[in-house]
């Protein structure tokens, strides 16, 4: 576990910003890449969000800091993280991927690393700004979620060994089975939910009759 979160797996997550298509072929073929660190940056994603909606100036941000609660979006970020890394996962095993589920991972976690920096910067930088300069603020946080977009789609297209375009379907086809698990998830916890009632039930009912 010390390897996984050493000095050098994390200056690695630092070289993917700066040369994404080399590094994200170094963690597919030599195994460059570290899934605790990917999901740490996946974390301190949510919490970066999560301050950054309750810390921005007033002039760029309409939030009630009162109503963030930094859980459930931490939650609901790391939910999606996982729907995203399965989905992918499944539709690329399908499409003669070369990838890993634990490359996908690596790489959806790595591409935070931008979100995360700007989301900072742009935090403090709203301190300093007037109503007239808050678009330099919605600037950085643009740049931020692009270049994280791309870095993912790069990471994606790299591990799979992928084309562009068949990146671009294998995307598309991933939100749709991250639909999929959902609806089979609820079905089945609803199923659940209705053996529970109707075990609950006879309980109940040889509870009454003794």
């Amino acid at each position: 576990m010390k390897e996984l979160f050493s000095k050098d797996k994390w200056k690695y997550a630092f070289y993917t910003v700066s040369h994404p298509m080399d590094a994200y072929y170094e963690i597919r073929h030599r195994e460059r890449g570290s899934v605790p660190v990917a999901f740490v940056l996946v974390i301190l994603f949510s919490f970066t969000f999560s301050i950054n909606r309750m810390a921005a100036s007033f002039v760029v941000n309409d939030v009630d800091p009162l109503t963030v609660n930094a859980l459930p979006e931490l939650i609901s970020v790391l939910l999606l993280y996982g729907l995203f890394c399965v989905g992918n996962w499944s539709i690329t095993c399908l499409m003669n991927g070369e990838g890993r589920l634990k490359d996908t991972a690596i790489a959806v976690g790595y591409a935070m690393t931008p979100m995360i920096v700007c989301f900072n910067i742009g935090t403090v930088f709203s301190w300093f700004v007037s109503e007239d300069e808050g678009a330099f603020y919605t600037i950085i946080i643009a740049l931020g979620i692009a270049y994280a977009l791309i870095m993912a789609l790069m990471g994606i297209m790299q591990i799979h060994n992928y084309t562009l375009g068949k990146t671009l379907i294998t995307i598309f086809l991933t939100f749709i089975a991250m639909f999929i698990i959902i609806f089979i998830a609820l079905l089945l916890f609803d199923l659940l939910n209705q053996l529970y009632s109707f075990v609950y039930s006879i309980y109940q009912e040889l509870i009454f009759r003794v």
